[in-house]
């Protein structure tokens, strides 16, 4: 790099040599940095750079001048972009909070709507319950009538007799009098008696009822923000949709269908049976517990526990190589200190997941660490297939609903295996390049099966084109532990990365994510019913979730009162539960061997 010499600046600002300058400028009248138009009359000394140089009066005004309008022009330019910038980022506020406004405005005109609708119904609520209050005390009072009635038709009777046999008319008539007065007061009397009796009950039951309503409202506060958006989203959803049918006749016919028979739209009838459910419990109960451990195995942990077809037998397996069907009602209703198994049935390996057959009551499927996947007879005993074509531990196997013979079954392996129990071999294989941990048919079609995996993802495959899923579900942070339906459309998971989510399967998207567990390492177990979903925790608790919730709706946690001093209880976690069917009950098992019936309660 060279000094320049005789240092020029130019009307757009840049410095040259003189002499270097001149010579561009006898080629090309532009400056040669900016490329803008430049003569030799807008060059001006930069005295800046040259230091010493004698500079006239007349060109440093000149030079000043333009340095001032230079600088009044940047300044221009800088106060009109600041200006722009200022109005687009307000112009698009006011788009924004024009639409959330406008989203308010119509929030509050759902609200409005459902707080009428609300007030007509507890109008007529209480209108009928003033007229079942009428008959009510109308039936109390009416015994007395009639007992008058029938004193006065036999004391009639006896006195019509009395003149015929004696003619003591007026003695007999007397007598009438007062035994009919004492029949009036008996029968007034027995009538308050009632009526306090009525009155009474009623002012036992009324603070019951208030204590319950308080404690059901307090729920509601504790999780208002997350009722809050089920609310609106299920109003806007039905506004949504009512709002698609332009047509006259057809929107006529949806207005009708979107009103329930007590006066609500459809969207305030569906959060209120959620409203419902969820604030009617809010604690798990224990009705009963039993040791699924044995004097000859110190390895206790529950791995699978599922229902069968009917609910009256539940199956327990693990690592004790033992497949034990329980009778629930015997151990519900029969306390005892060691239940037995009403079937026993022995595996070579540890066993890591169960699947009743919901078609055929006495089958069963079972996976383990061999990579062995059975398909068993309970009544008699004995295995009625055997598949061993994964390679290693198989984690998952699921029978599918809606076509009995068919089953699929996950492994470490990275395959997916789909079999038949008619055949001896699998009938269709998925290589996923990672391990599987969970398989589950949906519910509602023997085609789709949803997968979870290792690589955080839950791949929902079409098995007639099992080339690439249908769909892929991403928000886990670690290994997808369980997959399980809630119904054809929703789909439930579990993860190691303590959290549990809600998927939509039509319209693939995330719905809800569920906190309040802890679960990093361990399988802790995972099952669903209509409504709630529930998990064990590695703190040796059970969790169960409302799928409208993303909090814990009610939990309990295992005790180990017989315990040594010198064992470790934060060790121990919850390793399986399942649901029964529909009911508020369900079974839970941990680490420790230890089974629970538990049952929500309020």
């Amino acid at each position: 790099m060279q000094t320049m010499k005789d240092a020029f600046l130019t009307a757009c600002g840049h410095s040259f040599c003189y002499m270097c300058i001149m010579t561009h400028l006898n080629n090309k009248s532009n400056c040669p940095c900016c490329g803008l138009y430049l003569t030799n009359t807008q060059l001006f000394p930069n005295f800046l750079l040259n230091k010493g140089a004698e500079v006239s009066v007349k060109e440093l005004d000149c030079l000043l001048t333009l340095l001032a309008e230079k600088k009044r022009k940047m300044e221009q330019e800088e106060a009109e972009t600041n200006m722009e910038i200022l109005l687009d980022f307000l112009q698009r506020l006011r788009q924004q909070k024009q639409a959330e406004l406008n989203e308010v405005q119509g929030d509050l005109h759902y609200i409005k709507d459902d707080i009428l609708a609300l007030e007509k119904r507890r109008l007529e609520l209480s209108r009928a319950r003033e007229r079942y209050s009428r008959k009510l005390h109308m039936l109390l009072d009416e015994p007395m009538d009639t007992t008058l009635g029938h004193a006065a038709i036999d004391d009639g009777n006896n006195v019509r007799t009395a003149f015929v046999r004696g003619g003591q008319g007026d003695a007999i008539s007397g007598k009438f009098q007062q035994k009919k007065a004492e029949i009036k007061a008996q029968a007034s009397s027995q009538g308050m008696q009632k009526r306090a009796n009525f009155c009474h009950s009623d002012s036992q039951v009324l603070p019951t009822l208030s204590g319950l309503t308080i404690a059901r409202k307090r729920r509601v506060l504790a999780q208002f923000d997350d009722l809050q958006e089920s609310y609106l989203q299920k109003r806007r959803r039905w506004a949504t949709q009512l709002r698609k049918q332009c047509d006259g006749g057809l929107r006529k016919e949806r207005d009708g269908n979107s009103i329930s028979r007590e006066g609500y739209h459809a969207g305030l009838e569906e959060f209120q049976s959620i409203l419902s459910t969820f604030t009617r419990y809010s604690r798990l109960r224990v009705i009963s517990e039993l040791r699924h451990g044995d004097l000859f195995h110190t390895a206790n942990i529950v791995s699978s526990i599922e229902f069968d077809r009917d609910d009256e037998l539940f199956a327990t397996a693990g690592v004790s190589r033992r497949i034990k069907v329980f009778d629930f009602a015997t151990v519900v209703n029969e306390p005892a200190d060691v239940h037995c198994p009403v079937v026993e049935m022995s595996t070579r390996s540890k066993l890591s997941c169960l699947s009743w057959n919901k078609y055929i009551k006495s089958q069963i499927a079972s996976s383990d660490y061999e990579g062995i996947v059975t398909v068993w007879d309970v009544n008699t005993r004995q295995s009625v297939m055997m598949y061993e074509e994964h390679e290693k531990r198989a984690w998952s196997v699921d029978f599918s609903r809606t076509e009995p013979t068919r089953l699929i079954s996950g492994s470490d392996d990275g395959k997916v295996k789909v079999w038949c129990t008619r055949q001896e071999t699998s009938v269709l294989n998925i290589d996923m390049k990672a391990n599987i941990c969970c398989v589950k048919y949906n519910p509602g079609s023997s085609y789709y099966v949803a997968v979870g995996s290792a690589d955080h993802h839950i791949h929902y495959y079409d098995l007639r084109n099992p080339s690439v899923p249908l769909y892929e579900f991403n928000g886990h942070r670690k290994t997808v532990s369980y997959v399980k339906f809630i119904s054809t459309n929703e789909l439930a998971s579990a993860s190691t990365d303590s959290t549990l989510r809600l998927w939509d399967v039509r319209d693939n998207c995330l719905v809800r994510t569920f906190k309040g567990h802890t679960n990093e390492k361990n399988f802790v177990g995972l099952t669903v019913n209509s409504e709630y979903i529930a998990c064990g925790s590695e703190t040796n608790g059970v969790f169960v979730y409302h799928k409208a919730i993303s909090k814990p709706a009610a939990w309990h946690q295992f005790g180990s009162p017989d315990l040594d001093d010198s064992d470790d209880d934060t060790s121990h976690f919850i390793s399986a539960v399942c649901w029964k069917s529909e009911s508020p009950t369900m079974l839970a098992a941990n680490s420790q061997g230890t089974i629970k019936v538990l049952v929500l309660a309020p």
